[in-house]
């Protein structure tokens, strides 16, 4: 689940980088950095390492 959602976050940061350098989609991008950030956050509060 950690791996999972780690990914997910390295990914959103990724969409977002496009969409903010490539072309203004409004919100949509913001709300992703925030999800992407929030993801980040927990995976260090869990304190978990990566394997």
């Amino acid at each position: 689940m950690g791996s999972l959602l780690y990914t997910l976050a390295v990914i959103l940061l990724i969409i977002w980088a496009i969409g903010f350098f490539g072309y203004n989609a409004g919100n949509l991008i913001h709300i992703l950095l925030v999800i992407a950030i929030v993801a980040i956050l927990l995976r260090i509060i869990q304190g978990k390492k990566v394997i």
